[in-house]
């Protein structure tokens, strides 16, 4: 497996590779990598002859006071798993080598980023967009693989692929969650143990709302007001929103049928915790 941390390299590497005519897989992270990152990797290698594994904490997706100061941070550590997982290339660049001082273009959507994370975290889109479009520049993989629990981020991917063209098939996978049901986050290591606990109740309103559509409960209204209701109940918790939604367009829905996205954000103590479920119905 190779290290690279400038584009120039990178970009050395992947030509030969793709005048051979192999497929190649991106897989991007912020680093410290868990195992649902690790399945997105190991995926990516049963699909592609090469994979590049990103790894940048990208400061435009970063609000005011939030944590990108904080992010954890761990090369030896990740590059370690993505070699076990069957990375070839490890792409790892300092925040100068992707943006010059003078950068001034972005990669900007309306609708799909107005509603979820995009109301309570204002340009967070834009900044993942802007990354995710340079990185298909650099890359130019044939297929690029994401996780379900950034629902909203899958589906702005796979919007912007389709409005400016971009080559690349999107690949979603699903969430990866603890034994106890936690969606795994590397924002979970903030938690402390009471927190860890508090947490649970994420992933415990989506299940029992679940349970309540499969027992043919079909008004929205009820299962986002007993999601918010459940998750409010917990001292731990400040909710965020509690949404449902159509799966394509985020609109929220009165009746409960076909594609729905069940999503859910709140915070436990200063972590800032997202999760959903997906349901046809």
């Amino acid at each position: 497996m190779k290290l690279t941390k400038t584009k120039a390299e990178l970009r050395d590497m992947l030509k030969d590779i793709r005048r051979e005519g192999k497929s190649i897989g991106l897989v991007p992270t912020m680093g410290y990598l868990h195992e649902g990152h690790l399945s997105l990797i190991r995926k990516a290698r049963q699909e592609n002859d090469i994979v590049v594994v990103s790894i940048f904490v990208n400061p435009t997706q970063f609000g005011e006071g939030e944590d990108y100061g904080t992010y954890p941070r761990d090369l030896d550590r990740d590059t370690g798993r993505c070699r076990e997982a069957g990375a070839d290339i490890v792409f790892a660049p300092e925040a100068e080598e992707m943006y010059a001082k003078t950068n001034a273009a972005f990669v900007d959507m309306s609708r799909l980023t107005d509603r979820l994370c995009g109301a309570s975290r204002p340009g967070h889109f834009r900044g993942v967009m802007t990354v995710v479009a340079k990185l298909f520049n650099i890359v130019l993989p044939d297929r690029a693989y994401f996780g379900q629990k950034d629902a909203q981020q899958v589906l702005v991917v796979k919007r912007m692929v389709r409005d400016l063209d971009f080559d690349v098939h999107i690949v979603e996978a699903p969430i990866v969650r603890e034994t106890d049901g936690l969606a795994m986050s590397s924002r979970n290591t903030y938690l402390s143990p009471a927190e860890r606990r508090a947490a649970l109740v994420l992933s415990q309103s989506l299940f029992e709302a679940r349970q309540r559509i499969e027992g043919g409960e079909r008004r929205a209204d009820v299962i986002r007001n007993g999601i918010a209701g459940q998750i409010s109940s917990q001292p731990l918790a400040r909710l965020d929103y509690a949404e449902v939604v159509d799966a394509e367009t985020l609109e929220p829905l009165r009746e409960i049928r076909g594609s729905v996205l069940i999503a859910v954000a709140a915070r436990l103590g200063d972590t800032r915790l997202i999760d959903n479920i997906k349901l046809e119905v």
